[in-house]
């Protein structure tokens, strides 16, 4: 199979040097936007700013210039631009015939928009879906055991996925939930931000359990409000997803939280992590898309007043403490 990956981050590149250590023996070019860093990484024959330390399979091509021309002859296009470049690279690939899938997880500033709906806007022609799940780039590079979602109304475009990963180091699920594949994916960086500030304040494990229990409550509420489906948020781009990014040394939205309390600044916090925190970034848009469906999401609402700079860390703690008791269920 003939892959094209657009965007040389650490998670393009991690899904790059996985798809071309396939047995399938895929033809992977993985395209960078910088000519110049595309031109450094393929004489060094790795990416060292996103993942130091891994050298490229033989078999991955390193890319530059006209990403529409490479993907009119790929037989798979995975986007791993971050959710802000997505609209445009969408709008550069419209009309492309190959199945089209993005890493990315959040929703559109601004507009408020998941990734298919940003789609839908632009692109509507396009056979496409989102490749999501709990993974670090990391790992997948290192092809330690992963397993992902491919998550498309399409199931051409889910058999692409499947086809282009599923291997001894990477377990592809199919699903047709995109909503609540994204849903989860955006919401779980979230509350990723506010377990680091429960496990930088050192508030205990009783309240690590608690705030990952309640946010998956959060998620789970505002996708059904989405049109998704329950069991989806039980799954691995649901409770799997948040427990990875809510608790795990690799997650930059977690190490924001624990930055934040710190002492840090927002920007310090950021400018320190080197890459992309998709939770500071989507954080306003979910909480604007569940107040427009009349969704609680407390623990969402602590966190933006917190990133505003509205709530100190102990004062978002004692906010959550401080809501009236309720039913479990609700």
């Amino acid at each position: 199979m003939k892959i094209v990956v657009l965007g040389a981050g650490a998670w393009g590149t991690a899904v790059a040097i996985a798809a071309a250590a396939h047995p399938g023996r895929h033809m992977v070019q993985l395209w960078a936007r910088d000519a110049q860093q595309a031109q450094a990484m393929q004489a060094a024959r790795a990416n060292a700013r996103y993942l130091r330390g891994l050298t490229f399979p033989p078999s991955l091509h390193i890319a530059w210039g006209d990403a529409f021309a490479l993907a009119r002859q790929a037989e798979l296009v995975i986007l791993g631009t971050p959710m802000s470049a997505l609209r445009g690279m969408l709008q550069a690939l419209h009309g492309c015939s190959a199945p089209v899938a993005w890493l990315c997880k959040g929703f559109e500033a601004g507009t408020g928009l998941m990734a298919h709906e940003v789609c839908a806007q632009v692109a509507p022609q396009l056979a496409s879906g989102a490749f999501s799940g709990p993974s670090f780039a990391q790992e997948v590079a290192l092809a330690q055991p992963t397993a992902l979602v491919a998550a498309s109304r399409d199931a051409h475009v889910r058999e692409a996925l499947v086809a282009g990963f599923h291997g001894p180091a990477l377990r592809v699920y199919a699903s047709d939930d995109i909503v609540g594949v994204e849903v989860g994916g955006a919401v779980k960086n979230v509350l990723a931000i506010a377990t680091g500030l429960c496990d930088g304040l050192r508030l205990g494990l009783n309240a690590r359990a608690a705030l990952v229990t309640r946010g998956l409550a959060e998620m789970t509420r505002l996708g059904l409000a989405l049109d998704a489906r329950a069991d989806t948020f039980m799954g691995l781009s649901g409770l799997g997803d948040l427990v990875l990014t809510a608790t795990g040394d690799l997650s930059r939205n977690r190490r924001v939280g624990l930055l934040l309390a710190e002492g840090q600044t927002l920007a310090q916090a950021v400018d320190s992590l080197g890459h992309v925190a998709e939770g500071v970034y989507s954080a306003r848009t979910v909480v604007q898309r569940a107040r427009a469906l009349g969704v609680e999401m407390p623990i969402a609402e602590c966190v933006v007043a917190l990133l505003d700079g509205k709530l100190q860390p102990e004062q978002a703690v004692a906010q959550l403490m401080e809501r009236e008791p309720r039913p479990e269920a609700q």
